[in-house]
């Protein structure tokens, strides 16, 4: 036996715990799963051994099965979850789990194998499989229907979340809750089940059932699908409970068994594994080692009351640390607090947020007038308008009142952060924040590394980032960074391809199918289309006059159409109505302005609106690894699920690059070359891991 498993009795219980940390990962590789069963074989045939007890040693019984060896071959001499799980359903002798930390998905199912289950107080319990693109593949769906009931079981595993230990005695999956020390509480409830001379009690024994059976999985299916379009793996969840209610227990795991394999082998697991371990090794900095100093953040100041300044603050706050919010008159600071408060409470109203909480959070907030109130805050975010000569100007101050130690950030989004830290007296105390809209949702942050930034102080950012429950995503200086550098080729093929023949309605339903929640000018409606505007007349002047330049959205902004604020923007839009409507007038200019560019109108196939969307993001981003704009590939998908709603079962631009294969990626973009000019010249990367044959991510 390996030292991650250890077997000892007590008196006449056999006691079986899992030493595998940080998580006790049942892994079939390392002999785990093969020495859990040897432990069940030896007190199985030991007279002494009267009842089992199996326990996790640190703080969790069992996070699940070791992902790290999906889709990989197994040691043919080991035992696989499924072959303990087999025998332990064979056990005559009480088995007890006792359930601590987060015990999840092959974790609970070791757990309800067993025939009673304690949990301690506090614990969390789930069956997160889906979110991997995968289901319960070792009794999950067959066992926790008949144990918590058959809506129930449906819910917890299509939603992925876990449960609280009290919940999970409520439904069913556990028998008690304990607190203080769970060994001794396990030993004690053995020994009574012992001394009452209670039976096993196998879940595989019992019955999941369900009125009107095809009626309501057929529903459940509609309701499914529509909420996880683009997601096999959930729907394959259905199929499972239902046989769990319609088939014998046997026969339920082998339909089990058949989903799992099929899903494991899908590109939508594949992709959905690819971000597990994807959002694991963003934080990695290959200069910054893990044990770099980190300042200490006990206070923040954030520049600016506006919608983005208050949702950047509203972060601070809710991690519980103290935030002033700096505005130059008071009015402007009135109404910066007031759209804060009415935020908070429209959490509050949703139930998602208690008004003690709301109260509490509110009490870390002071608002301020004067540049000398913030000069001893640990961290300055800076969230003026976007202008390098006002963002310069505010640095310039800071750079006198903050201070020594003090980070100094900037939000900006597309400036260039070495200027604005070149206004300062010590550029090693400035980067780049980089929040996206809205700031007190959307969980990307970017983490802009200017020329001069200490080490301690991108060590510190990333730490704040997971401090504020953001997904810090380390980016170089450049035009736009990693997101909006490449998401300008994106919205400029979309319109060219409004000039060539198409219509926003046509491409946004092809980037809708491909899994976006919206196309791009459904977005651009929604964000608000002066913005794009004012950056489009800022650059206009290093604009090469070569260039094709699409003037169509600037005609749209020209007739005071900026989006959902206005009522109109790409579509049009009814009082109280977000509903995109599809509108003559815009129909007409885009025409219009295809003549005046000379351009003969064609029927442009969904797959090239899509090729030419996606792909000229793809190539963006291997010219912005070659850079090393970008870390990793990996890192660019981060940024593209958790800023701009790429959808997570496509893994990412450059994941979904690699699984279509990055030769007919490269052969695409050859052809947009010839076709449209340089905009679409391969980048050299690119045609480099073509030719050998690899991929971006490695």
């Amino acid at each position: 036996m390996t030292n991650l498993v250890e077997y000892q009795k007590q008196g006449s219980i056999g006691v079986i715990t899992l030493n595998n940390p940080p998580v006790n990962a049942l892994s079939v590789n390392k002999g785990l799963l093969q020495d859990v069963l040897d432990a069940f074989k030896e007190g199985d045939h030991d007279h002494h051994v009267r009842a089992f007890v199996i326990i996790g040693g640190g703080r969790n019984f069992s996070g699940g099965a070791d992902i790290s060896e999906f889709g990989k071959p197994y040691d043919p001499g080991k035992a696989t979850l499924a072959d303990l799980l087999a025998y332990m359903d064979t056990v005559t002798k009480p088995i007890v789990a006792a359930i601590s930390g987060p015990t999840m998905g092959g974790g609970l199912e070791l757990a309800l194998t067993a025939h009673y289950r304690l949990a301690l107080t506090g614990a969390q319990i789930g069956l997160p499989e889906v979110k991997l693109g995968i289901l319960p593949g070792a009794g999950g769906t067959q066992r926790s229907p008949r144990l918590m009931g058959v809506e129930k079981a449906l819910d917890l595993m299509v939603s992925g979340d876990p449960i609280s230990s009290e919940k999970a005695k409520d439904v069913g999956l556990v028998d008690e809750v304990v607190g203080g020390d769970l060994r001794a509480a396990a030993m004690t409830y053995t020994n009574k089940l012992l001394k009452e001379n209670l039976s096993v009690r196998r879940a595989s024994q019992l019955t999941a059932s369900i009125e009107q059976p095809d009626a309501f999985f057929a529903e459940a299916r509609v309701r499914i699908g529509k909420a996880w379009r683009g997601y096999p793996a959930p729907l394959a969840i259905v199929t499972c409970v239902e046989a769990a209610v319609l088939q014998p227990f046997a026969k339920g795991l082998a339909i089990e068994r058949q989903q799992f394999e099929k899903l494991v082998k899908s590109d939508e697991s594949r992709a959905l594994r690819h971000l597990f371990f994807a959002e694991r090794q963003v934080s990695k900095i290959p200069d910054v080692p893990d044990d770099t100093p980190v300042r200490e953040i006990k206070s923040a100041a954030l520049i600016g009351a506006g919608t983005m300044g208050g949702g950047i603050a509203m972060n601070f706050a809710n991690a519980g640390i103290p935030i002033k919010m700096l505005e130059l008159n008071q009015e402007a600071l009135d109404k910066g607090l007031g759209i804060v408060r009415k935020n908070y409470a429209a959490t509050v109203a949703k139930g998602r947020l208690s008004q003690e909480a709301m109260d509490k959070r509110m009490g870390l907030f002071t608002g301020v007038t004067s540049y000398d109130d913030i000069k001893d805050a640990d961290i300055v975010i800076e969230a003026v308008f976007e202008d390098l000569a006002v963002k310069k100007q505010v640095f310039a101050k800071l750079d006198k009142v903050c201070k020594p130690g003090a980070i100094l950030a900037t939000n900006t989004s597309t400036l260039d952060v070495n200027e604005i830290a070149a206004m300062t007296s010590r550029p090693q105390d400035v980067l780049g924040l980089h929040f996206f809209s809205p700031a007190n949702v959307m969980k990307l942050l970017e983490v802009v590394r200017a020329k001069k930034t200490g080490k301690d102080v991108l060590a510190t950012a990333m730490k704040l980032s997971k401090a504020i429950k953001k997904v810090g995503v380390v980016a170089g200086v450049c035009d736009g960074f990693i997101g909006n550098r490449m998401l300008h080729g994106y919205f400029r093929e979309a319109g060219f391809l409004l000039e060539e023949g198409a219509l926003p309605q046509q491409v946004d339903k092809v980037l809708e199918d491909f899994g976006f929640a919206m196309g791009p000018f459904r977005v651009g409606d929604l964000a608000g289309l002066d913005v794009g505007w004012y950056i489009r007349k800022r650059q206009a002047a290093t604009r090469p006059a070569h260039l094709r330049y699409s003037k169509v959205a600037d005609q749209v902004c020209e007739l005071g159409r900026f989006g959902q604020k206005t009522g109109a923007g790409w579509y049009r839009y009814e009082a109280g109505n977000r509903n995109p409507i599809p509108d003559p007038i815009v129909e007409d200019l885009i025409v219009k302005a295809s003549k005046a560019a000379g351009i003969q109108r064609r029927q442009i196939p969904d797959q090239e609106i899509l090729e030419r969307c996606i792909y000229a993001l793809v190539n963006e981003g291997a010219e912005i690894l070659a850079e090393g704009i970008a870390l990793r590939a990996s890192d660019i998908d981060i940024v593209y699920i958790y800023g701009y709603g790429f959808p997570r079962f496509r893994g990412g631009p450059m994941f979904y690059a690699d699984t279509v294969g990055l030769d007919k990626v490269l052969e695409s973009v050859k052809r947009f070359h010839a076709a449209h000019g340089e905009f679409w010249k391969p980048a050299a990367l690119l045609e480099k891991l073509a030719a050998e044959g690899k991929k971006f991510n490695s």
